[in-house]
């Protein structure tokens, strides 16, 4: 008889702590949900476990020996970033340059408004924590000036009597040769055994060196609590799966193994949206669409990204809160419109939704220990959308605590109980929209041309809404939307990503000397994998380059074939560049030899494949729609109309259920509106489309 084996997958959010485990033989799922624990992020982890085990009857006592891997979406990084709770750091960089936090970037986040003028972000390290170290390379790699140890030695010495037990270095041109911050580094090891130090040219071996100085000081900042919250995770998971594979999810779409990731920390950042975008990446693939606009909801905030012919799109332009970072991650784009956020008067009088949120405590008015504001939550739960309980009835919902908040709102504001509440999730609806447009609009990609995908808790809630607002086509909401991020976690390989800066004019480029770069990269990737258990007949290596026509301070990354590299192929690089920047931009220069193009970066990315779980057909059910109806309730749309209840597990394939209806499941609901109808298609995905294109 076969050894039972099952990889999980949770993800843990702000409110709920979502569960995916696979059956590795027969590739069957189960999927479940339990409250997060804020207090400590690793009982709740424990917890879906344990409850997704007792679901497959699976007992501690056997579960160490069933267990294959497990697979974690986490968000302290991102947590602790946009609360701003870090602790004093020290920044330590080359003489002359102990301004550059504050000289910064010229750009202004935000638009100028209606402001005279504008403040920089905070500086993430104080200027009378910041030392210099004398010291010069120029931006080959060369020396100018030997590294200075009496500098080195004072500046570690005045950290460790100060207390300061973070360290960030960053050395000027260290991305082109890392031997005076691999210098630094033993100095500090000597002289401040007790440090948690971060170098830039381990973090990021690429040029400009704000942004490289706030990506090291980043990855400093939350090593020591992402390092002890995965250290605690892995002690626990250990009593009841001792050294099992312990892998945690990227922000550049891959995972890399517990005892890994401590060492590089900021590559955590957009963890649980990663998974998430991989997983509804795979799930609409499958289902037959190759452009998808995926909409993450959750209990504090909503996720988007878009996703082209099964990838989902990389940035290295991102930032979480005021800090930017470098580093290659999925680009999502996050706006506080979850179900827990918050409806409040701004000083003017106006209605304003989020991004505050209740979280999972107090959580909603609503909830048996509600918070005293009301939310999203409440407004769907006043009109009916959802029903009065959460999680199958694990969590009743007070109808009468959520309609006295919003009343006491109305009041304020002059609105009936039914306005305000519409008002709220009108509000939260176009929020979600503006960020989607974020995704496509502004990156030259009509909305039009994509299929929404919706999971999350609350991500299916405002669909109708969001193809009014945006014109689309249609949305599809996977089978358990509410663990979709803990699905894509299971979908996700081993990725490790390098980078070298290697500035060249197109017509001058140093073929041999690429081709170097790409070598010593790709070795690098090999190392990590096999650092990882994988062979090297399984691993994969990716090439792309980042290029810019000379003169433009931004690049447009594109991929670079394997093998060595010709004119030819070079040629081909520079073709695919012009390319996208056209589809970027809507302009290119290829035609016009006056302008030049530019090489500015070389990127190899390290995969080491890991075998997806099997999406099967579902099995036709017998009668009708009928057979899923467990009753109806009054539900507000434009009117309180009476509205059939749907029970979504009992619905099968090539069933449609119209308009007004509400399906529900254990993890999430879909209100269906007027002139709206659902489709359920071969794999038990829901094809929500307007009734006129039926």
């Amino acid at each position: 008889m076969t050894e039972r084996r099952v990889r999980i997958g949770i993800d843990t959010g702000g409110t709920f702590t979502d569960v995916v485990a696979v059956d590795e033989e027969t590739g069957q799922t189960t999927t479940t949900k339990t409250p997060s624990t804020p207090a400590d992020p690793a009982e709740g982890f424990l917890n879906g476990v344990r409850k997704v085990l007792g679901l497959m009857d699976i007992s501690d006592d056997t579960a160490g020996a069933t267990i294959s891997a497990v697979s974690h979406g986490t968000t302290v990084a991102t947590n602790q970033l946009l609360e701003g709770k870090l602790d004093r750091i020290g920044f330590i960089t080359t003489e002359g340059y102990e301004s550059v936090l504050e000289i910064a970037r010229q750009s202004v986040p935000d638009g100028y408004g209606n402001s005279y003028f504008w403040v920089k972000p905070p500086r993430i390290v104080p200027a009378d924590l910041v030392r210099t170290v004398r010291g010069r390379l120029d931006h080959t790699g060369t020396e100018v000036r030997p590294f200075d140890a009496d500098d080195a030695r004072a500046a570690a010495r005045f950290f460790r009597d100060a207390g300061i037990t973070t360290i960030g270095v960053c050395f000027l041109h260290a991305y082109a040769n890392d031997a005076h911050e691999q210098q630094m580094l033993e100095v500090i090891r000597t002289e401040h055994p007790g440090a948690v130090v971060s170098i830039s040219s381990e973090v990021l071996r690429e040029y400009r060196e704000y942004e490289r100085s706030v990506t090291t000081l980043v990855d400093a900042a939350v090593k020591p609590k992402v390092g002890a919250y995965v250290t605690n995770i892995r002690t626990r998971l250990d009593e009841i799966a001792p050294g099992v594979p312990f892998y945690v999810m990227k922000s550049n779409g891959g995972v890399l193994s517990a005892g890994e990731v401590v060492h590089q920390p900021i590559t955590t950042m957009l963890s649980g949206p990663a998974a998430g975008a991989l997983g509804a990446a795979l799930i609409a693939g499958t289902a037959g669409f190759d452009r998808v606009l995926t909409c993450d909801g959750g209990g504090t905030s909503t996720d988007v990204t878009v996703v082209i012919d099964g990838e989902p799109a990389l940035t290295t332009e991102g930032s979480v809160g005021d800090f930017p970072s470098k580093i290659p991650m999925i680009d999502v784009v996050t706006v506080g419109a979850g179900g827990g956020s918050i409806a409040w008067l701004s000083p003017e009088g106006t209605l304003k939704v989020g991004p505050k949120s209740a979280g999972a405590d107090p959580g909603p008015m609503c909830y048996p220990n509600g918070g005293d504001q009301p939310t999203v939550t409440d407004a769907h739960v006043t009109l009916g959308r959802i029903p009065p309980h959460l999680l199958g009835g694990e969590i009743p919902l007070s109808v009468d605590a959520a309609r006295t908040g919003l009343e006491q709102l109305g009041a304020k504001l002059d609105l009936t109980l039914e306005r305000v509440a519409t008002g709220i999730l009108e509000i939260s609806a176009w929020n979600q929209a503006n960020a989607l447009r974020q995704v496509t609009v502004a990156k030259g990609l009509d909305v039009r041309d994509f299929t929404l995908t919706t999971f999350g808790g609350s991500g299916s809630l405002l669909a109708c809404r969001l193809m009014d607002i945006l014109n689309l086509p249609r949305t599809l909401v996977p089978p358990n939307p509410g663990n979709v991020s803990a699905f894509g976690l299971l979908t996700v390989d081993v990725r490790n990503d390098y980078v070298q800066t290697v500035v060249s004019k197109h017509l001058d480029l140093d073929l041999d000397r690429v081709q170097s770069v790409f070598g010593e990269l790709e070795g690098r990737a090999q190392g990590a994998l096999d650092g990882e258990g994988f062979g090297r007949d399984e691993q994969r290596m990716q090439r792309t380059a980042d290029l810019r026509y000379v003169g433009q301070a931004f690049e447009v990354r594109v991929p670079v074939a394997d093998g060595e590299l010709d004119r030819a192929s070079a040629e081909d690089v520079a073709q695919a560049f012009h390319a996208a920047h056209r589809q970027l931009y809507g302009y290119d220069f290829a035609t016009d030899p006056r302008q030049a193009v530019e090489w500015v970066n070389l990127r190899v990315s390290g995969i080491g494949p890991i075998r997806r779980p099997d999406l099967v057909e579902l099995a036709p059910k017998d009668g009708g729609t009928d057979r899923a109806v467990t009753g109806s309730r009054r539900v507000f749309f434009d009117d309180w109309i009476e509205t059939p209840t749907y029970n979504r597990p009992d619905l099968g394939p090539g069933d449609v259920v119209p308009g007004p209806a509400i399906i529900e499941e254990f993890g999430s609901t879909v209100p269906v509106h007027p002139g709206f109808a659902v489709t359920v298609d071969a794999y038990g995905n829901l094809l929500l489309t307007k009734e006129s294109a039926l």
